[in-house]
Order: structure tokens, then C-alpha cells, then sequence
């Protein structure tokens, strides 16, 4: 697709946020199972629902806008789901509290760039006067900002560094 205006850039970056959270939604899944912490565990399956329900509603925006959500492949997400990967499931290791500190900051790198689509998303639906779009993707960007503020939470005053900590 051609970018010539805000638009145009708009329904690439629709499909661009479908793309990022279709990615990680399975590493979230992989990761909220390796959670021995119950807190954290709840949290990144809370997680996953909010990423499955924001799929859903980019794929209705997508649609609505007459563009295949599939069009685009994030590959900076692709990047933090191998990282994620890489770091918050390693075989390497072998420390039950260990492996839960290491998740927290993987999963909140994903949701960081979450926050940075969404939020960036609604801005443009806002100065393109799509007021309904920017209504979704607003409760998209409050829903992913809860999550992150819920991890956030569970590192500093959880048992989650705590225990590895110790």
C-alpha cells in the first residue's frame, strides 16, 4: 500500500498492531504457563484474554476499513516474542522464581509496544475524526496500560523478586 496520507498510514499501522499481537499472544500463553507464581500466572492469562480480545477488535476495524488484517507482518514484534523466548523460557533456567522474575520484563517489553501502537493509533483516529475507532482503540490502550501497571505491581511489591531474590 501506498503511504500518501495519514489514512494510509493509519490502516497500515491497524495491520501492523494485528500482526503484533497475534505474534505474541502464543508466547504470552507459553509464558503465563511457566509462571509458578499464581499472581503472575493470573496475570498473564488476564493478559492473553486482553490480547485476544484486542485481536478481535482490530480485525472488526480492519474489516470495517475494507483491509485484510493479515497484510502486514510486525517484525519488531517478532522480535520481542524471540527474546521473550529466549529469556523468559529457557531451558537454561532451572529456578522456578528465577523463570518468573525473568518473565515480568519480557512480557512488559510486548506490552510496551502495544502501548506505543494503540496509543498512537487512537491519536490518528482521533485527528482523522473516526471517533468510533478511537473509542475502541482508547479502551484497547486502557486495558493494555492495566495489564502493565498489574506486572508492575506484582515485580515491586509481589513475591515474584522476592523470591528469586532470595
Amino acid at each position: 500500500m501506498a503511504m500518501n496520507s495519514l489514512k494510509d498510514i493509519y490502516l497500515d499501522q491497524l495491520q501492523d498492531i494485528w500482526s503484533a499481537n497475534t505474534q505474541c499472544l502464543p508466547v504470552v500463553n507459553d509464558l503465563g504457563r511457566a509462571a509458578e507464581d499464581k499472581e503472575l500466572s493470573e496475570a498473564l492469562i488476564d493478559g492473553s484474554n486482553g490480547i485476544a480480545d484486542g485481536i478481535a477488535e482490530i480485525e472488526r476495524l480492519c474489516n470495517e476499513h475494507g483491509i485484510k488484517p493479515n497484510a502486514e507482518h510486525c517484525k519488531g514484534m517478532e522480535g520481542l516474542v524471540k527474546e521473550a523466548r529466549a529469556h523468559g523460557l529457557s531451558d537454561e533456567i532451572t529456578d522456578a522464581d528465577v523463570r518468573d522474575a525473568a518473565i515480568i520484563p519480557q512480557y512488559q517489553r510486548m506490552v510496551h509496544y502495544a502501548l506505543a501502537g494503540y496509543g498512537t493509533l487512537a491519536a490518528f483516529a482521533n485527528r482523522l475524526g473516526l471517533d468510533s475507532d478511537a473509542a475502541i482503540l482508547n479502551k484497547c490502550l486502557d486495558r493494555t496500560y492495566d495489564g502493565d501497571r498489574r506486572m508492575t505491581e506484582i515485580a515491586t511489591k509481589g513475591g515474584v523478586n522476592k523470591q528469586a531474590a532470595s
